[in-house]
């Protein structure tokens, strides 16, 4: 992997694009990265990882912590491209992070999500072409090009020294974390881990097993209840060995005493059976002595109450004896009082017809009536043709006043249609003017509509214009203020700063400890520590200042975007307040631009003008409907004008004719009226006489009817009577009885006689008569002895069930037990194997003599690669007396496998790493940082790591150790190699002419790019 170019846009402490060009740097094969403390040379490293992974190494990447420069302007977006290439493969990475960046419409902010951006170079043509855009795809694609993870880069290629000067002190764990996290031993950690479940778990099922078996034991101790095997329970806890042999033991026993106890049992029932048969026969018997005795006793009580009803049947039977006699002279009965009831009846009715006769006939018989009937039907036949006649002068009078009337109509209305055809012309033109005005009106009201929605949008701008106007000069005000109190609190962190690094010397004085290698030159003498001065502050202070000046610089920023946000909203209204032509009128003369008020009266007027014009047109359809009316109305009063001149003509000769037939119709009436107003009262008169007539004769007739019918019926009711035995017919009415009176005698005689029967018949019984024969029955000692053996039948019944119930209970505990022992076996067997291999893994085993857990197994043989390529290295660099060599020795009680010692050429003796001094630390730090980069190399593919950068350190070597160093990073060429070296010493500036300097500033830092003291590029 090589690095071609890197550019930097808003990242860090850069806040505008910096450009480095690693071909120009790696031509020299070594380059320097130096610059002043917080100018941001570890940034440029951020930036080639953030460009990589999408994240800037360890801590400075926190959460919820951004990655945008403060100094960079409100417009520029954060962005890193990164140009490098992976073995024959040229790429260019381009990466946002999430940001935030005012919204395009509105005020306020939006979140801008990470963008990612690779592209490939066409090495035949020199074009780029984009691969994807993808997070997913492009880190996938990264990772597998380069073979190596973020953490694995950070420590492969960035070289931090702190990291490995700490892992040459480190004891064992320390050292295991980070070859862990470097070689991704994670899959043997599982593996550990996993055996480790694997072991609780069966552990925790063998016991869960055990608690199950206890359980059942203890089920079957409280179900052998009364036994002797209860008494001596099992006793054990989970995972004791000869539990399942015990538990299957203790159920064999109690279920042999069970089954003992269900034949006893069963024995006693029989007995307790036997007796309880002999009780309840003699029980049965007693009882029904007693029914019969009783039955006995009832039936002579019943006959004695018979005897005594006797007469009181006698009569019943008598009465219905007579009655039956009765029922046949009934029929008689009935007819002779319908005759009478009918012959009363036309009595009155001949009374009544009669009484309106006059009294010359009030004796007169039915034919004499009917006589003078025939007489008036006769006079009435002749009025037949008289009254013809006046019925159709009575047609004629109506149809000649109908005709008057219509005569009338007709005149009013040829009056009515000549004054309204007068005046039609008038009126005709007026409604169609009253048409033409509301069409000229629905057309300007239109017109006002096109122009009021654009006067009424330009006023409400014009309002929104003046408030932002307002919002505006707060907005300036607020930014001036923020400005002022940023640059105040900037300075004054600066100023902090600086005094804080005067005496920072002091600070890390304070922290020595005799025999204790310095933190900056890594000596363990302290000959004179620096003191501290008046003036100096600590990191307290310091980071307070600069939490001071974030939140101001924040509160800047705020303020910036939101007078952005606030101009454009009011740059908005005021471009939509202005028409086109008001525009260029505003631009010559700036109080030309319209007020509120002056697009207030002219939004009311067009609103008026528009209302009454709206107004006018909606009485188009009216008045276009009133002249359709109207115009009808004319068509039909000239049709029924002419209508009504052609009916006068034609009623004119149908007067004349109806006058002429009126005169010959009244002579003929005279003759037919006579005395009578009408002839139609004269023929009304002799109707009602004839009526009068034929009524009451028939009532004379009807009345002499009814008597001989009534005479004819006492006859037959006299004969009847004598027949049936009755000396006159009200005797016989007397003895006739009703069906209800009827029926409840003959139920009475029937119910006396039913009870006899039944009463002869239980005396007749020969069972009956042979128990009233004994001694009194005596079924309550019966009931008493039959309860008593009954009692002893449950008692022994519920013994056996006890018994057996007991017996299944505890042969099915017992098949329980039996398939949970057999189900453990496996699962103890498991067990046992799991956990070998679980302490085995974990090196808590006595088989693994070293006490080396499989992860340290691992890493240790890493570790020996890495120990062989740093010795190459070492060897140059201490003039060949210093090798590293692993060791899996034990060191006190801790377990085995990443010991690492140095032996001493000059002594020839192996001791421990942390021995070394600071500059000795410092070159086999080196060493083993290079070392390592080989062998991570090689696990990640082979991939070729061309680009190396290196970390502070150099401060503490001599100048012959530096040269030696510099002699061995120098030598990294031979294989095309660039090596960038971070450090502040001022004596490399003069011994690597290719340099790369950051410079901090007020508005940020920048890089200057130098090879031969001259810059290249910035």
């Amino acid at each position: 992997m090589r690095l071609h170019r890197l550019e930097i846009t808003a990242f860090g402490p850069f806040a505008t694009t910096q450009t480095v060009d690693f071909d120009a740097l790696s031509s020299a094969g070594l380059f320097l990265l130096h610059g002043p403390t917080g100018a941001g040379k570890t940034s440029v490293l951020d930036a080639v990882c953030f460009a990589l992974y999408g994240s800037v190494p360890g801590a400075r990447q926190t959460p919820g912590g951004s990655l945008r420069s403060d100094h960079a302007p409100v417009g520029t977006s954060t962005e890193v491209l990164l140009e490098l290439t992976v073995g024959d493969r040229r790429l260019e990475i381009t990466r946002r992070p999430a940001q935030q960046r005012p919204k395009k419409r509105g005020g306020g902010l939006t979140t801008e999500k990470a963008q990612t951006w690779l592209r490939e170079r066409d090495p035949a043509t020199g074009a780029w072409t984009g691969l994807s855009r993808s997070h997913q795809e492009i880190g996938e694609e990264i990772t597998q090009l380069l073979g190596m993870s973020r953490d694995q880069f950070c420590q492969v290629v960035l070289l931090p020294q702190g990291d490995f000067a700490r892992f040459l002190r480190a004891d064992a764990e320390a050292r295991g974390k980070l070859l862990g996290r470097l070689f991704d031993t994670r899959r043997f950690a599982a593996v550990e881990d996993r055996l480790a479940e694997l072991r609780l778990a069966a552990q925790r099922q063998v016991e869960e097993g055990d608690r199950r078996l206890l359980a059942l034991a203890e089920r079957m101790a409280q179900a052998a209840g009364g036994l002797g095997a209860a008494r001596s329970p099992v006793e054990g806890r989970p995972g004791d060995p000869g539990l399942a042999d015990a538990v299957l033991t203790w159920a064999a026993v109690a279920r042999t005493e069970a089954r003992e106890a269900v034949d006893r049992a069963s024995v006693r029932l029989t007995a307790a059976e036997d007796r309880q048969a002999t009780a309840r026969a003699v029980l049965d018997a007693e009882r029904d002595l007693a029914e019969r005795q009783a039955r006995h006793a009832e039936a002579l009580l019943r006959r004695e109450r018979l005897t005594a009803r006797a007469p009181e049947r006698d009569r019943d039977q008598e009465t219905l004896d007579r009655s039956l006699k009765a029922d046949r002279v009934a029929p008689a009965l009935g007819l002779r009082r319908d005759a009478e009831r009918a012959h009363a009846a036309a009595l009155r009715a001949r009374e009544h017809a009669l009484a309106v006769l006059p009294e010359r006939l009030a004796d007169a018989s039915a034919e004499q009536l009917s006589a003078l009937e025939h007489r008036l039907r006769g006079e009435l036949g002749a009025l037949d043709s008289a009254r013809r006649t006046e019925r159709r002068a009575a047609l004629l009078a109506e149809e000649r006043s109908v005709l008057d009337r219509e005569a009338r109509a007709d005149e009013d209305a040829l009056e009515e249609a000549a004054g309204w055809l007068a005046d039609w012309e008038p009126r005709r033109a007026a409604l169609a003017a009253r048409v033409e005005a509301a069409q000229e009106a629905a057309a300007r009201a239109e017109h006002l509509a096109g122009r009021l929605e654009p006067a009424r949008r330009r006023l409400a701008a014009a309002r929104r214009r003046d408030a932002l106007a307002e919002d505006v000069r707060a907005a300036e005000e607020r930014l001036a203020a923020a400005r002022e109190r940023r640059n105040t609190a900037h300075e004054e962190w600066l100023d902090v700063k600086s005094r804080r690094l005067r005496g920072i010397a002091a600070e890390l004085a304070v922290s020595l400890t005799p025999g204790a290698p310095c933190q900056v030159c890594g000596s363990a003498d302290h000959p004179a520590p620096a003191r501290a001065t008046a003036d100096h502050v600590d990191r307290a202070t310091e980071e307070a200042a600069y939490a001071a000046y974030t939140r101001a610089e924040e509160t800047r920023t705020a303020a910036e975007r939101d007078l952005a946000v606030t101009r454009e909203s009011w740059s908005a209204a005021r471009t939509e307040v202005l028409s086109p032509a008001a525009t260029a009128a505003t631009e010559e003369d700036p109080a030309a631009e319209p007020t509120v008020a002056a697009l207030a009266d002219a939004v009311a007027g067009l609103e008026r003008e528009h209302a009454e014009a709206h107004a006018l047109a909606a009485q188009a359809h009216p008045a276009r409907e009133a002249l359709a009316r109207a115009g009808r109305e004319y068509e039909e009063r000239v049709a029924a004008q002419r209508e009504a001149e052609r009916r006068v003509a034609a009623r004119t000769s149908r007067r004349e004719a109806l006058d002429r037939e009126r005169a010959a119709l009244d002579e003929e009436l005279a003759r037919g009226r006579g005395e009578f107003a009408t002839v139609a009262e004269h023929a009304t008169r002799l109707e009602r006489r004839i009526a009068t007539l034929v009524g009451a004769a028939g009532a004379v007739r009807e009345a002499e009817l009814a008597a001989r019918r009534l005479k004819e019926a006492d006859d037959r009711l006299a004969d009847a009577a004598y027949r049936a035995g009755f000396t006159t017919p009200d005797e016989a009415a007397a003895a006739l009885l009703g069906d209800t009176e009827r029926r409840a005698l003959q139920h009475r005689v029937d119910a006396w006689q039913a009870e006899a029967a039944a009463v002869a018949d239980r005396l007749a019984e020969p069972a009956t008569r042979a128990a009233a024969a004994r001694p009194p029955a005596d079924p309550e000692t019966a009931a008493a002895a039959h309860s008593t053996a009954e009692r002893a039948l449950r008692e022994a019944a519920s013994a056996l069930a006890a018994a057996r119930e007991r017996a299944r209970d505890l042969a099915s505990l017992s098949r329980q037990a039996e398939t949970e022992v057999r189900r453990l076996g496996p699962l103890r067997a498991e067990h046992d194997r799991v956990a070998r291999l679980a302490t085995l893994t974990a090196g808590t085993s006595a088989e693994n003599e070293r006490r080396m857990r499989l992860e340290s197994y691992v890493l240790a043989a890493r570790l020996e690669q890495v120990a062989a390529a740093a010795t190459a290295r070492l060897l140059r660099m201490s003039s060949g007396r210093y090798t590293l060599v692993h060791s899996d020795a034990r060191s006190g009680g801790k377990r085995a496998g990443l010991g690492l010692h140095v032996v001493d050429a000059w002594t020839g003796n192996e001791r421990d790493t942390a021995t070394l001094s600071g500059g000795e630390t410092f070159f086999a730090s080196l060493a083993l940082a290079l070392g390592l980069a080989d062998v991570v190399t090689e696990e990640a593919g082979g991939v070729r790591l061309d680009t190396l950068f290196i970390d502070e350190g150099f401060g503490s070597l001599d100048d012959q150790t530096l040269d030696e160093v510099l002699d061995v990073l120098d030598s990294l060429r031979e294989r095309d190699r660039s090596v960038g070296i971070v450090s502040h010493v001022a004596d490399l500036k003069r011994r690597v002419p290719a340099q790369l300097e950051v410079v901090k500033g007020r508005r940020g830092s920048s890089v200057r790019l130098r090879t031969d003291g001259e810059a290249l590029g910035g």
